[in-house]
Order: C-alpha cells, then structure tokens, then sequence
C-alpha cells in the first residue's frame, strides 16, 4: 500500500483515470496548448491525449488553433460563457441573482468607500504608493482579486437576468412539446 493510500490522500493518477485528467488539464486552459503540453501536464499518454483531444474538438468543447507548424488547443470559451450563465438560471430564482447582484454592488461600494477609488485598477495603482506596509499591500492585493472576481461575476449574473426570460420560455416550449408527444 502506497504512503499516499494508507494517509487518505489519493494523488490524481491514482483518483481519475488519464482521460479525466486530460479533460480536467483541458478545461482549466487560459492559453492554447499543444498535445505535449497537455500530456505532460495531464500525465498521460501523447496517443491518448490526442485521441481525448481530438473528441473534445469533435463535441465542440475544445478548439483546435494552428500556431505555425503546432497545432494546439483551447477551450471553446463561447460556449463556456453560455454554459456558466445557464448554470446559474437553472440553479437561481430571479430573486437571488438580484440579491447576490445587490451584495455584490455593496461589497465593491464598500472598497471604493475604504480605498478612496472608483476601480480596482485605481486601487491597483495605489499599490506602488511607498507609505504602505507589508500587511497593507497584502489586503489590497487581496481586495483587488476579490474585486475582479466579483465584476466578472457580476457580469455573468447581469447576462443571466437578461436572459432569463429566454430561457424560462425556451423551457416552457420543451416542456409543451414533450408533453404533446408523450400524450
């Protein structure tokens, strides 16, 4: 029994099989990447990492992009976005999207407020003021991780109210047709 078995922990070779941690090592991509960068990373096999590539590109979750003679890969990030503001309709009433929308708004108000800043890049900048401690520095650069987050998150939930009613008629219709078939 491995040391890794016996203390409870599993390192992900032993806990996903190579085509999870393919897709896993895929779907996290910030860059194009090629099939060697992927299999290194995903410590798996170069043939079935292609393979695993190549049906990712075929189920349109992946994109291939040719960077001169490499071929490499990408998430397809249009249909990340759309899946991301799905999720949240699916798994949010109109009501708490505008609530976490609101606790959003008021968190970043209370930043500008403490910083003195109208945005997190002005917060950003303030960083290389030299009367700051080290402490200081820790809490705005957290501050402004946390800030980006919530504009990126507030972004999506903002995408999600406007399509909401969409989506809840586009359900209503699967619904009417499902039920007219099956009757």
């Amino acid at each position: 029994m491995s040391e890794s078995s016996r203390d409870g922990a599993q390192s992900w070779t032993e806990s996903m099989s190579a085509r999870d941690r393919i897709r896993a090592v895929a779907e996290t991509l910030r860059e194009p990447r090629s099939v060697n960068w992927i299999s290194e990373q995903a410590d798996a096999a170069w043939s079935t990492t292609n393979e695993e590539l190549q049906d990712l590109v075929d189920q349109g979750q992946l994109r291939r992009v040719e960077a001169g003679k490499t071929t490499r890969y990408q998430p397809d990030y249009t249909r990340l976005l759309f899946e991301e503001i799905r999720t949240l309709i699916e798994e949010n009433t109109r009501e708490e999207l505008r609530n976490e929308l609101a606790a959003i708004t008021e968190e970043i108000e209370e930043w500008q407020a403490t910083y003195n800043v109208e945005t997190w890049e002005e917060l950003e900048q303030s960083l290389a003021d030299g009367d700051l401690t080290s402490a200081e520095l820790r809490d705005r650069r957290d501050v402004i991780a946390f800030w980006r987050e919530n504009e990126e998150d507030r972004r999506l939930i903002k995408h999600a109210l406007e399509l909401y009613s969409d989506v809840e008629a586009a359900r209503e219709q699967m619904t009417d047709v499902a039920d007219r078939a099956t009757s």
